[in-house]
């Protein structure tokens, strides 16, 4: 082998070496940017995760940055590096490498949809306009240098807003419901919020019910019964509710004639407006040997919620009848009376 050969076989070794190595070392962060993690569930099955480097306002030489980092140290518009593939790139917003966003689910992002998924976040800051809000399908790259808007899954307009100083760079969820949260990007004196939503929420639960009662879950009636409650106060599904009620009280091995199986099937009869059959199920629960005097006490009350005084004060009767001298039987009765304006028998039992 001749020496003009050997020569660069060498130093491809040696680099594949020290390559090699290289990635078997953890060093510091570059720029000592944190590598940080923000997580928010919305409900309790969807959830958010943003993942991001954090680099603070005070440089890395100790330099005070406050005032410079809108425009300068972070630049307004879309900008060539000068690395990397991207002419035209916009914000990492963060540091190092992708800041990143993951969505469990299929979600909402300032109405806009996402599939479910991880997308890297970018912006394009604006001196005196809404920023642009970018998830891009290339969540691998370092930074923006590698952007390609043909990469890009949902753009959106959000206004940045003046907010407390914070020192480092930071991801807060900072308002939450139920089925919606907003994110916000903080740092120095700006503060840049977007909505991320579950589109239809309910649905998602039930879906996952559907899945959770081929499992565990099914093996008891408490399943199938929480379940056609849950269709039953969302107004939803009311026939799907109702095979589930049944199964609760029915199903071979599984289930369970109880007061709380019978209240939940005639519920959802009385909802499907068939009205007999509701009046004799629930007819059958109240009488039913497990029905105690709190819980005949509380169908009353609803009864009276839902504008039936004369059926609610029989309820209220039945609870005397079989739990005399038991709370809460005489506040039942006074409550039943003075619906329909018996008012001196109300006054008694109170």
């Amino acid at each position: 082998m001749s020496r003009n050969y050997c020569l660069p076989l060498l130093i491809c070794l040696i680099f594949i070496s020290t390559a090699t190595f290289a990635q078997l070392i953890t060093l510091p962060p570059s720029g000592d940017n944190q590598k940080s993690e923000v997580t928010q569930y919305l409900g309790s099955l969807a959830k958010v995760t943003i993942n991001y480097s954090s680099p603070d306002v005070t440089s890395p030489s100790g330099d005070d940055r406050t005032g410079q980092i809108w425009g300068q140290v972070v630049p307004y518009g879309l900008n060539n590096l000068g690395f990397g593939t991207a002419t035209e790139a916009p914000w990492r917003a963060g540091a190092n490498e992708n800041t990143t966003i993951t969505f469990s689910h299929d979600m909402l992002v300032e109405g806009k949809p996402i599939e479910a998924g991880t997308y890297g976040l970018h912006m394009i800051v604006k001196e005196s306009e809404p920023w642009t809000l970018i998830l891009s399908k290339n969540t691998s790259a370092w930074g923006s240098y590698f952007y390609d808007e043909k990469d890009d899954a949902l753009r959106a307009e959000v206004q940045p807003e003046e907010g407390e100083f914070h020192e480092w760079l930071t991801y807060e969820f900072t308002e939450r419901q139920p089925d919606r949260a907003t994110a916000a990007l903080m740092w120095e004196n700006k503060k840049v919020p977007f909505t991320i939503a579950v589109p239809d929420i309910t649905a998602l639960y039930l879906d996952n019910m559907q899945q959770e009662l081929q499992s565990t879950a099914g093996f008891s009636w408490q399943g199938w019964n929480q379940a056609a409650n849950f269709a039953l106060q969302n107004d939803t599904l009311l026939d799907q509710a109702l095979t589930w009620a049944e199964n609760a009280v029915s199903m071979p091995f599984i289930g369970q004639e109880n007061f709380n199986t019978l209240q939940t099937k005639g519920q959802i009869l009385d909802r499907l407006k068939r009205t007999e059959e509701a009046e004799t199920t629930l007819l059958q629960a109240v009488n039913h040997p497990t029905a105690g005097p709190g819980q005949i006490h509380s169908y009353g009350r609803q009864l009276l919620n839902q504008g039936e005084q004369d059926k609610a004060l029989e309820v209220f009767r039945l609870n005397a009848e079989k739990h005399p001298d038991t709370w809460p039987v005489n506040v039942g009765l006074a409550r039943g009376y003075s619906a329909v304006g018996e008012y001196k028998k109300a006054l008694k039992y109170a």
